[in-house]
């Protein structure tokens, strides 16, 4: 990502707006070509005989938004002119949000936002009218991130859509909602939110600082470009320092625990700061069912996804260490000769699994039952009986990739079959002594990773605290009062 300190933004020259029509008119012709951008659109009008220029995208603001204001301004009279923008703003433009500019700059990344802007003969400031309309799709459940319970919206790719779907559930005065911009070309909208009387205020400074930090062109990937110029951390370092979500109740719920969620424009997700390694692995289902089986959903979850690290590398590890295997598991050994070796056949079906997830995406809707029979086949029977897999390995790999689709974050799915994939390299190379290397850069790739605010990505296993490990494991009841 480009992160060059040198870009230059839109007109770096300073501009103020001027008093004369004609000069602010040719800028903007100049700046926008507007005789090319066939959506970029104006029209001069003759407010009580002085000229005045609208501007607006096409678009973004209805038309009739357009032609409500276009009559209110044709309804004044000569006697309600002044020489003063902000009088006039404040006596004649009761419509929606309504500032005013003097950078020539600022009025074009408004524009370019989506307001409208007034110029005014006369007039040393631009007037800006929030009227904009985006377009967005409804508020569906997310693909993702779904519940068997609990609300049916999720985050869309508009920004005030997804402000309001928060403060629908925080009708908390101290519910703080702050903007920001990133790209100096992009000029993408981000919002912090946060409880002022939660948050910690240390941990909220430094993420404002690195934000103002950024200089990029533009989040061309959106939260992730974001995530990338926060946090520039090792590449090496598979697990995810963010966690991301689809679903207002949980960004929610975040807040009011004292986390930030930030939000960028045109991304339907919220990106959750601090998070650690428990955060992470938490879903929404833990908490829309009564506490017994939040607690089974959240145990058995944890443990599916310690067997999907583990499974197959102890399994390779008891293969080519036969008289290891006690004798109630006498049935695991594989008889037949195998043809490749069962290490190549893990990584093999390892590559193939996730060759079949990208095939999925980009699989027409039309021709998904039919091609996953297909690869059922190829993968299943055929594959087993041309030589090439074992039935055993067949099986294990299938319960791994079943295991892996029980953790609701993409990146530490991945993050733990990068560890698995190590693990099964270092148990075909050096045997027991590989397998136990393995384990030990398991735990120190977990001992020594950090959030976001430097502190422990296992807490609160490291450092331990009882108390807060059975809370983490265990969903208690929700604590309240009868009054």
């Amino acid at each position: 990502m480009n992160t060059n300190q040198d870009i230059i933004p839109i007109n770096a020259v300073s501009q103020q707006v001027s008093k004369a029509l004609n000069d602010n008119m040719s800028f903007m012709a100049r700046e926008l070509n507007i005789d090319t951008n066939f959506d970029i659109c104006y029209r001069v009008i003759d407010i009580s005989q002085v000229k005045s220029g609208l501007y607006f995208i096409d678009g973004f603001t209805k038309d009739d938004s357009i032609q409500k204001i276009s009559q209110f301004l044709l309804t004044l009279k000569p006697e309600d002119m002044t020489e003063d923008a902000h009088a006039f703003v404040k006596r004649f433009m009761p419509y929606g949000e309504v500032g005013l500019e003097r950078e020539m700059k600022n009025v074009l990344v408004s524009l370019l936002s989506g307001m409208s802007i007034l110029f005014i003969d006369g007039f040393d400031q631009a007037i800006t009218i929030d009227c904009r309309t985006y377009p967005m799709r409804s508020v569906g459940e997310p693909e993702k991130d779904k519940v068997l319970k609990g609300s049916r919206d999720g985050f869309v790719e508009t920004l005030t859509s997804n402000t309001a779907l928060i403060r629908r559930r925080i009708r908390d005065p101290h519910l703080t909602m702050e903007i920001t911009q990133v790209g100096e070309r992009s000029f993408t909208d981000i919002a912090i939110c946060y409880l002022s009387d939660k948050v910690n205020p240390k941990m909220l400074e430094d993420i404002k600082n690195r934000i103002s930090r950024i200089r990029v062109e533009a989040l061309t990937m959106n939260q992730q470009s974001l995530a990338e110029c926060m946090y520039p951390y090792k590449w090496f370092n598979p697990f995810p320092k963010f966690r991301f979500t689809e679903r207002p109740d949980s960004a929610a719920a975040s807040v009011l625990e004292g986390n930030v969620a930030i939000l960028v424009d045109n991304s339907p997700a919220a990106m959750v700061l601090p998070s650690s390694f428990c955060d992470i692995i938490e879903e929404a289902n833990d908490y829309y069912f009564p506490p017994l089986t939040g607690s089974y959903l959240r145990i058995s979850r944890l443990l599916t996804a310690l067997l999907a690290l583990f499974f197959t590398p102890t399994f390779l590890l008891f293969i080519q260490n036969p008289q290891w295997i006690p004798e109630w598991l006498s049935f695991i050994e594989i008889q037949e000769e195998a043809n490749v070796p069962f290490w190549l056949q893990f990584l093999i079906l390892e590559f193939a699994v996730d060759g079949l997830k990208l095939a999925a995406v980009n699989t027409p809707s039309m021709l998904n039952t039919p091609l996953s029979i297909i690869a059922g086949l190829v993968l299943g029977e055929y594959a087993v009986s041309s030589g090439w897999f074992t039935a055993e390995i067949l099986l294990y790999m299938a319960f791994v990739a079943v295991a892996n689709y029980s953790q609701s974050s993409f990146e530490l799915g991945y993050a733990l079959k990068f560890l698995r994939i190590q693990l099964l390299i270092l148990t075909a190379i050096l045997n027991i002594w590989g397998y136990a290397a393995g384990i030990i850069i398991i735990i120190l790739a977990f001992a020594t990773n950090k959030t976001i605010t430097g502190d422990s990505y296992l807490y609160p296993i490291k450092p331990f605290s009882l108390g807060k490990l059975l809370k983490r494991l265990v969903r208690g009841r929700l604590q309240y009062e009868i009054k």
